[in-house]
């Protein structure tokens, strides 16, 4: 691609994302029209991991539900020096709101998978000893359950009640006999 073909982006973590024209005017309709080189952003990411502790349900005052958890992703990288696969951690700190927050704090639990999509923030704090940390947080806009959840045995013992118990007959329908003849279509 050359420079009239494309648009380099500089992300917060520094990596280049190159994105083509053809790109750009697929995304304007969905970003309302507003979406031109000068002015284009986009802040979006999927997750798929594991909790990392129990979902924390509160409330806000004007009673709307907040979720909260951590989230673990792993990646496997092969280190240069001594040519070993070492498993990497990213930690992120998840926030839920209204009807998904609540679904979330009901059903989840530690070490259960889960895939998140988001917007990403990276907030900057020091600790007490005066060291810059980060911590990456991210306002989750979809939630989906990932797994039959069949490794969580208090994860909703309603509904795994509900669907061993036999099935009840249905009740027969006192219609009149009919035939291909009496339908209308």
């Amino acid at each position: 691609m050359n420079e009239a073909a494309a648009t380099v982006i500089l992300d917060a973590s520094q990596s280049v994302l190159v994105v083509s024209r053809l790109a750009l005017q697929l995304l304007t309709p969905f970003m309302g029209g507003r979406l031109t080189e000068d002015k284009m952003s986009f802040n979006k990411i999927i997750l798929v991991g594991n909790l990392g502790r129990d979902p924390e349900l509160r409330y806000t005052p004007q009673g709307t539900p907040v979720c909260s958890f951590s989230l673990a992703t792993n990646e496997r990288r092969k280190d240069k020096n001594t040519g070993e696969n070492n498993d990497v951690t990213t930690w992120f700190r998840v926030t839920l709101w209204g009807r998904q927050a609540e679904t979330a704090s009901q059903y989840l639990t530690r070490g259960r998978p889960v895939y998140i999509e988001g917007r990403l923030r990276v907030e900057e704090w020091t600790d007490r000893d005066g060291k810059p940390r980060h911590t990456l947080e991210v306002h989750a806009t979809d939630m989906q359950f990932i797994g039959g959840g069949a490794r969580d045995e208090g994860a909703a013992p309603a509904s795994r009640a509900a669907a061993a118990a036999p099935a009840a007959p249905e009740p027969a329908i006192n219609a009149p006999d009919m035939n291909d003849d009496d339908v209308p279509f």
